[in-house]
């Protein structure tokens, strides 16, 4: 049996430069010098062939590998789209999973609002859902600016807190 970890030592750099010298990207031919071991890990030696030339062998199965790769690529074609191309095609709705998640996160919005006192969640309310300014929530409250913020900010807290930080 082959000492794959000396071997991976005294030849991987071999491995990888004939690969690229094959013409495959950097990447590429780390990922091919990778899967060369892989390969060598996983499937047993025939009987002799211990004997053999183990770095012929790394480089057959490189070879092999570096082959297949190009008909993998020869086969699957691609095609660079333009970002307005991809919209088109796109579908805008969201995931089935999303909607179920962001339900589940606005009913714990819902119950972390319904928690607030009454004059916190009111303020909340206007200046984040009616889209009113602090001075108009305020003015409206009767309260100055400074506490208007102030029940705001602990009405932004409480919902983060009770909601896991959405």
């Amino acid at each position: 049996m082959w000492d794959l970890q000396s071997l991976f030592i005294k030849h991987a750099r071999e491995i990888d430069r004939f690969l690229r010298r094959r013409g495959h990207s950097p990447e590429t031919a780390a990922d091919l010098t990778q899967d060369t071991f892989l390969r060598i890990l996983t499937a047993v030696p025939d009987e002799g062939t211990a004997d053999h030339n183990p770095k012929a062998y790394l480089y057959q199965v490189s070879r092999n590998l570096s082959i297949n790769h190009a008909r993998r690529e020869r086969l699957a074609s691609t095609v660079d789209l333009s970002d307005d191309a991809v919209a088109q095609y796109a579908d805008p709705a969201p995931s089935a999973e999303t909607v179920v998640y962001d339900r589940q996160r606005l009913k714990l919005t819902e119950a972390a609002l319904g928690e607030l006192p009454e004059r916190t969640r009111v303020a909340f309310e206007l200046h984040r859902l009616a889209d009113r300014t602090i001075s108009d929530v305020a003015q409206e409250l009767d309260l100055s600016t400074t506490r208007t913020w102030a029940l705001i900010r602990e009405a932004y807290r409480h919902i983060v807190t009770r909601t896991g930080g959405i």
